[in-house]
């Protein structure tokens, strides 16, 4: 990962458990030149184990003559509180205290998140934000901060996410949870605890993030009668490992918890009033074959949001296409930008419109 930036948010800064911090960092990266009109920014939301190098994970769509090129935007980026990549975290010191946090790092809420976001704008001298874009966790973020704040943002483009985590994510979650739970070294103070537990933990969450035709075309196994050494799960172990190399399980485990939630309706009437309060120029990005996020979700979006477009594409990785399926998106984006609705929704219906990807 190339090198972040660092904010400093040193006043108090009061979660919604009630639990109030001294204050907090963030890491951030960004790409390309606020013009002087200041309004060319794009900010991009990452999802779970993600950081805030955009381009390392989004390559297809950010930087040098992509979508999100540098040359024509400022695009920003931030960690999000939790993670392991440069902001607040566990494997950091408490407050006044020698110890690191581990376990007992305060939950961020993605209501949390967005408010941790806000000095940062102020910080970069950022009136409006142009675009603002995020797949899955990353959606979650975005429709929080439009909804908060409905003059933040021109655009929004939430893709693969859903206006509250359902009990069907919140299950995957918990299960993973439970994986860490029980390794044997969870809640030791060390920054290697949980970590076995973290990659059966992975091996779950893949289950959700792909789908019955992305293991049936590339882990299907090569002599088809065999009895041992299946390719699928070598796969699965992989995929835990990999991210074993990169990731902690305090992270995980509070992310996950972080991700569960996620409810726009939370301290408002209920979600669809909240989701009304949107007044960006919005599309809404579904995969046909995401079964963790599924298209019925990002369809309560699009009804919900004022003037809002649905795009739906069919992907055979599931709910990771948001992550890989570069050239469709960029394709329904492009679309949407070169003909976006006239103007600001304004407090009035307007029916949705749909669209649908190759």
């Amino acid at each position: 990962m190339s090198d972040y930036q660092l904010f400093e948010y040193r006043d108090a800064f009061t979660l919604e458990s009630g639990i109030t911090l001294p204050g907090y960092h963030l890491a951030y990266h960004t790409y390309g030149t606020l013009d002087p009109q200041k309004n060319n920014v794009v900010w991009i939301f990452h999802a779970l184990t993600a950081s805030s190098d955009a381009a390392s994970w989004w390559p297809g769509l950010t930087g040098p003559g992509k979508l999100f090129d540098p040359d024509k935007y400022f695009i920003v980026c931030v960690n999000m509180p939790g993670s392991c990549y440069g902001s607040i975290g566990p494997l950091e010191k408490k407050p006044g205290s020698t110890h690191l946090y581990y376990d007992d790092f305060p939950v961020f809420t993605i209501h949390d998140m967005v408010n941790a976001y806000k000095p940062l704008r102020r910080f970069l001298g950022i009136e409006q934000i142009h675009i603002g874009i995020g797949g899955s966790m990353g959606g979650q973020q975005l429709l929080e901060w439009a909804i908060d704040e409905p003059d933040a943002f021109e655009y929004i483009i939430p893709i693969a996410t859903n206006a509250w985590h359902s009990a069907w994510g919140k299950a995957f979650n918990a299960s993973q949870r439970w994986c860490i739970e029980s390794d044997h070294t969870w809640g030791h103070p060390s920054p290697e605890a949980g970590m076995q537990g973290m990659k059966i933990a992975r091996s779950v969450a893949l289950l959700s993030y792909r789908h019955y035709q992305t293991y049936d075309l590339f882990q299907s196994d090569d002599a088809p009668y065999a009895t041992t050494q299946y390719k699928a799960g070598s796969y699965q172990q992989y995929q835990g490992e990999k991210l074993a190399k990169r990731f902690n399980a305090f992270s995980y485990y509070r992310l996950s918890t972080s991700m569960d939630s996620h409810h726009v309706g939370r301290k408002r009437p209920d979600a669809p009033t909240a989701l009304r309060t949107i007044t960006a120029k919005t599309l809404v990005i579904g995969i046909e074959t995401d079964i963790l996020f599924p298209l019925s979700e990002q369809q309560y979006l699009a009804q919900h949001i004022r003037g809002a477009r649905l795009a739906v594409i069919n992907s055979l990785y599931g709910h990771d296409g948001f992550l890989l399926e570069f050239e469709v998106i960029e394709k329904e984006i492009t679309a949407f930008l070169n003909k976006p609705l006239t103007e600001k929704v304004q407090d009035k219906d307007v029916p949705v419109q749909w669209l649908t990807g190759e």
